[in-house]
């Protein structure tokens, strides 16, 4: 299966499984209200040349679809690619507390295990091993980035990252070219705790190569010029496909 062929066949199950969602719409719980699926498009303007074989490649492993939300993109993996999925979240700062992805365990009679793991503890990851880990939206929402990535690195093969980074400050301070991060105040960005480091793009090349990682691809979208650590109209998206030059 080439990569364009995976990216329609997302798309196809994105609106499938949004349908099966409003069709069995829990009363004890809502589900995550975001599109994760459309990561996808993303990924698709991501890998470049042969690396973008590495998806497709990805038939038959063991992956992990870190703070999967409800775990969308780590089902289609397994429907698609018949990938073994562990989908790895923490409860208490998961949108529905992790029920979205097990009550979809079960609708979708999948095979994927659902793990509590909170990543600002020293953490062990329930694989020795993976193809793959799939580390979306989440950097910037932990405590010790480099200690996740470090750890990342010991156990997987590959990682498809994305996380917020920043050009200038919010006094308007260049830092692009820095190898530096922000840290935010808790009430800094959209009012939310849970946002703590946002990195400029030679920061965080360079934590990714002080943790372990190999950028093989490179990308970001949203806001190209002036973007900030804090501002929601200034944000910007760094995608970046790591190999890893430590995995067992």
């Amino acid at each position: 299966m080439d990569f364009e062929t995976l990216r329609d066949r997302a798309l196809a199950f994105r609106t499938e499984l949004l349908a099966r969602k409003e069709k069995i719409a829990p009363a004890d719980f809502d589900w995550y209200p975001y599109d994760t699926m459309a990561n996808i498009l993303h990924l698709d303007a991501l890998p470049t040349g042969k690396h973008r074989e590495v998806l497709t490649g990805l038939a038959g492993s063991r992956i992990a679809d870190i703070g999967a939300a409800d775990g969308d993109f780590g089902f289609f993996l397994e429907a698609e690619l018949g990938c073994q999925v562990d989908i790895i979240d923490n409860a208490p700062t998961n949108f529905n507390g992790l029920r979205g992805a097990r009550r979809l365990v079960t609708e979708l009679s999948s095979t994927a295990q659902v793990h509590e793991i909170d990543l600002d503890t020293q953490f062990r990851l329930p694989a020795e091993h993976y193809g793959a880990v799939f580390f979306l939206g989440l950097l910037y929402h932990l405590k010790n980035p480099f200690y996740v990535l470090e750890t990342l690195a010991r156990h997987a093969d590959v990682c498809f990252l994305s996380t917020r980074v920043a050009q200038v400050t919010p006094d308007g301070t260049p830092i692009k070219e820095q190898p530096v991060a922000y840290l935010l105040h808790a009430t800094e960005a959209n009012n939310d705790p849970t946002n703590y480091w946002i990195f400029s793009e030679t920061g965080l090349r360079r934590l990714f190569d002080r943790t372990g990682w190999e950028v093989l691809d490179f990308t970001t979208v949203g806001c190209q010029e002036g973007s900030d650590p804090r501002s929601q109209d200034r944000d910007e998206r760094a995608f970046a496909l790591l190999r890893s030059r430590q995995a067992r």
